[in-house]
């Protein structure tokens, strides 16, 4: 396998500095870009929606649990499908203890078409503890393009409550959850990088198709083409 240039450390250093640079104006960058994120304009949600939870039937309004902000995610999950989305559920994986969110107003939940019948038994096999409701039966996963002509879609959805009013802010989908990915944001930060087809790399840095090494996290083993992940089909990037 090729590898990186060799070289002194302080050559390293003065290399590392200009990334820094690039870096830091990359963050700056984002930051604008939530700043302006902030400023945008927002929709009032009026129409009705429930979902069925652990705990019963819930309304849009129930899924923020008496906070201001929610956060839904929309997990790939078809009814007629037996378990989740694998990149969906890497992206679960990589969900930290909503306490930290909870603590500044904002609720974050799961959103799937399938029923609870099947997401309750994934999502204990899965070892998480994000809520998780099924839009089965209601307009919700078409209205907000979670489901389409063409499938299941995995995407972001931001809401505000003022009291009982409900407003939709920001929605996003495909390239626009990678942040949310810890482990791509790791893997970002190595030489080989995810090590998927599509990245710019040096020759000779190991590449496989995209979403071929996508597993749910109790089923990685030493052959990478025993699975095909629900992703596969798409071509987002």
């Amino acid at each position: 396998m090729a590898l990186p240039k060799i070289v002194s450390r302080d050559e390293w250093l003065a290399s590392s500095k200009k990334l820094l640079a690039k870096e830091k104006e990359a963050t700056r960058a984002l930051d604008r870009l939530a700043a302006e994120r902030r400023r945008q304009p927002m929709v009032e949600i009026d129409k009705e929606y429930f979902f069925d939870g652990e705990n019963g039937k819930a309304s849009l309004l129930d899924l923020f649990d008496g906070r201001r902000q929610l956060i839904v995610y929309h997990f790939m999950f078809d009814p007629s499908w037996e378990e989740g989305c694998d990149g969906c559920s890497m992206l679960v994986d990589s969900m930290g203890h909503l306490a930290h969110l909870h603590i500044r107003d904002t609720s974050l939940v799961l959103v799937s078409r399938a029923p609870q019948a099947k997401i309750k038994p994934f999502k204990e096999r899965m070892g998480w503890n994000v809520p998780w409701f099924s839009s089965y039966g209601s307009d919700f996963n078409y209205d907000f393009e979670a489901t389409t002509d063409t499938g299941e879609h995995h995407g972001l959805s931001i809401f505000l409550r003022d009291e009982s009013r409900i407003f939709q802010t920001y929605n996003t989908k495909n390239r626009g959850v990678d942040r949310l990915n810890a482990n791509f944001n790791y893997l970002d930060l190595t030489p080989l990088g995810r090590q998927e087809d599509w990245e710019d790399s040096p020759e000779g840095w190991p590449k496989t198709p995209r979403y071929e090494w996508w597993r749910h996290h109790d089923k990685y083993s030493d052959d990478p083409g025993d699975s095909e992940s629900c992703c596969g089909s798409r071509d987002d990037l």
